[in-house]
């Protein structure tokens, strides 16, 4: 196999290779921590360099404020928002918020002390919790459900430095623990139904449109048009799926002034990527995926008239809303998280049509009914994350 450039990738098609960590520990068993991180909620790590005047109370509310917003709901929210001050190194400081998302250092003391020990700040855990439920993102379209939780730790840090680390760990907690000793390998026992914590009943709000993605792409986008931002949808019909890969792919055909395939005009696209098919079914698992990642695509592809209905999860950068007005499309949020029950329930029948050896990310035609999402860009320039005054959030 020819080795590879820079500039190329090639999907291994396993997890390898994979992040290991080991530090040498007193004992005699190996304790195990296996997180299985999205790219959602890993893009959504951040190191913030700061100096010594962010640490006033108001200050460092205010800075919190305005950076947990840029966290957007790409990364499916309610997050376990981890926040760590200080650290010895920027690489100190990151590997803590990792751990401190997956509530493994919940055990800190609650104060600190003279000669620098690491604490969790209760405290303002609270308040920045209270912050994020006034934030308006809510769990992806509105509310004040935006985080489960929060931790904030504190860290010793050099005089000259202040790191300050961000991250989340997504609603589905993709963690669990594991040891191995003489007495054998054991594994965290996890939640078999966690459905049972969710309260019964409906979910009110106005009754979803129905869109026929069997006509011609201009009268969806017409039906589409009707809407207000903030409105349900139930979709039925037939979808074109890529992402990542086959985005990367369709770039370089333009570079080269090569046509676009047509299915690209003629379908809304998901960005979404199956699981393998349980025997008896349509389909495997198949959610939405994290819109931001193809959002630097997209204005030269509704140039060219394709793309112009995007299903995805999470918010889109101004240049896509700028490029949806522009070409007249819009942008569609599924709810992130609900992988599992759109493979089951909504996804009829899958086949690959395209860059077939991309694997799970080649690009596949689906048929869908009554595909639930949300209007979250119109072809007006209107967009829920950044809606004015007066437009109102679904239910």
């Amino acid at each position: 196999m020819a080795p590879l450039t820079m500039y190329e990738e090639r999907n291994t098609g396993t997890n390898l290779p994979a992040q290991i960590d080991i530090e040498a520990v007193g004992g005699d068993a190996l304790e195990l921590l296996f997180m299985a991180k999205g790219g959602g909620s890993a893009n959504k790590t951040f190191l913030f360099q700061q100096t010594r005047r962010l640490l006033e109370p108001e200050r460092l509310l205010a800075f919190f404020d305005e950076k947990i917003r840029t966290l957007g709901t790409t990364a499916c929210p309610p997050y376990h928002l981890a926040i760590v001050i200080g650290g010895l190194s920027a690489e100190q400081c990151l590997k803590t918020v990792k751990l401190a998302s997956a509530r493994e250092l919940d055990g800190l003391p609650t104060s600190g002390s003279p000669d620098g020990r690491a604490f969790r700040d209760l405290e303002l855990e609270d308040q920045i919790l209270d912050l994020t439920r006034a934030m308006g993102l809510g769990a992806q379209f509105g509310g004040k459900y935006f985080c489960h939780d929060v931790r904030v730790i504190r860290l010793p840090r050099h005089g000259g430095s202040l790191p300050v680390g961000m991250g989340v760990s997504c609603s589905a907690d993709r963690q669990i623990r594991g040891r191995i000793d003489r007495d054998g390998i054991w594994l965290e026992a996890l939640e078999r139904d966690p459905a049972r914590f969710l309260p019964q009943g409906g979910t009110g709000g106005a009754a979803p449109a129905r869109i026929d993605l069997d006509q011609p792409m201009d009268r969806v986008c017409a039906a589409l048009s009707q809407l207000t931002v903030g409105t349900p949808v139930l979709m039925s019909g037939t979808m074109i799926v890529a992402r990542d890969l086959v985005h990367a792919e369709l770039a370089r055909l333009m570079r080269q002034g090569k046509p676009l395939p047509g299915y690209l005009r003629d379908h809304p696209v998901y960005y979404a990527g199956p699981a393998r098919t349980p025997q008896g079914h349509a389909s495997g698992s198949f959610g939405p995926t994290t819109a931001a990642r193809m959002d630097p695509y997209v204005p030269e592809l509704q140039a060219q008239g394709a793309s112009r209905v995007m299903i995805a999860k999470g918010n889109r950068a101004p240049e896509v809303v700028a490029s949806c007005k522009r070409h007249g499309g819009f942008y569609l949020g599924s709810v992130g998280g609900a992988a599992a029950v759109l493979g089951r329930d909504v996804i009829k029948s899958v086949e690959v049509i395209d860059f077939g050896e991309f694997g799970m990310e080649a690009v596949w035609r689906i048929r869908v009914q009554d595909f639930p999402a949300f209007v979250v860009t119109d072809d007006k320039g209107n967009d829920f994350f950044t809606r004015k005054p007066g437009l109102t959030p679904p239910g």
